[in-house]
């Protein structure tokens, strides 16, 4: 199976991490029992707790920090640039140090739960057991024991 991995000698893997087929992974932490599934990407500098799922085909980018027993379902997109731009002022194609100033991070808390197709924007913070509905797109913070869901998405109602 480890042929249809690709995960680069930076990437800290915890004890009894799960890894599917079709994977990405460099420069990232992976926590203890954490399952990835195919077709996931996770960046460098990107976290993920111990205990969590991670369905198939999701994109975690640099900068994203999710929490411990945390389930992020298929598809789902985070970003970490909400001003995106293929050139910068010189007309060349971006590169890193071009949208520095853009970068931002997303925090995740424990216990949360993400539905597929789920988009989440950078600058972003979950908080604790919070849900978020598939195929919502989150553009401001969400508090802790809420559920939010819809494009953009609202509070629905309070978790106790």
């Amino acid at each position: 199976m480890k042929e249809y991995l690709c995960i680069s000698n930076d990437v800290k893997l915890g004890k009894n991490v799960w890894l599917s087929k079709f994977i990405n992974l460099y420069g990232c932490e992976i926590g203890d029992n954490t399952k990835i599934g195919a077709f996931v990407e996770v960046q460098k500098n990107a976290i993920i707790g111990k205990n969590c799922k991670i369905s198939s085909h999701t994109f975690i980018c640099e900068g994203v920090s999710i929490g411990d027993n945390c389930f992020i379902g298929h598809g789902v997109m985070f970003i970490n640039d909400n001003y995106p731009k293929a050139t910068n002022p010189n007309g060349e194609i971006e590169r890193e140090e071009d949208w520095k100033e853009r970068f931002v991070k997303t925090i995740i808390e424990n216990n949360v739960s993400i539905g597929s197709n789920a988009t989440i924007l950078g600058n972003i913070n979950i908080g604790e057991g919070a849900i978020i509905g598939a195929g919502s797109v989150v553009t401001k913070d969400v508090p802790s024991h809420q559920v939010w869901l819809g494009n953009p998405a609202r509070m629905i109602k309070t978790r106790k």
